[in-house]
């Protein structure tokens, strides 16, 4: 025979038989969860930040693609804000070049960002890697 019970503060309370004490296991935190806006928020503030430099923006960079999701075009146009004032064409290349491989199957999603992205490429002067001619190689 067994019990389970869910309290009010997130503890699973799981009674096998009335012999036996039962077990307790904790299934979450009480930490606030963050909405897709505040995510965004968070990582356009990051990159906004006058003060990057050429380290966190790559370890920012590694971060937020290492989630499971494509940023958002406010993000990507973030950093590659901060890769222009930090004169760092590589970094805003490859943030292009990770951006397409994180759509992955997905292959309307990639030129929808570019799309969304293209007025700030062009006030940048940043190329996509198509248009260099990198994608194929």
């Amino acid at each position: 025979h067994l019990n389970a019970k869910l309290s009010h503060c997130g503890v699973i309370t799981v009674t096998l038989n009335e012999s036996r004490p039962p077990l307790v296991s904790r299934c979450f935190s009480h930490e606030k969860v963050e909405t897709d806006e505040e995510f965004d928020a968070r990582w356009v503030t990051y990159f906004n930040k006058p003060d990057i430099d050429v380290w966190e923006l790559k370890k920012g960079m590694n971060t937020l693609i290492g989630y499971d999701l494509v940023p958002e075009p406010k993000i990507v146009e973030s950093a590659l804000r901060a890769c222009r004032r930090l004169n760092d064409l590589a970094s805003a290349v490859r943030i292009l070049e990770a951006v397409k491989q994180k759509a992955g199957p997905y292959k309307e999603i990639y030129p929808y960002l570019i799309q969304e992205l293209k007025p700030t490429l062009t006030e940048l002067g940043i190329s996509t890697p198509e248009e260099l001619g990198i994608d194929r190689v």
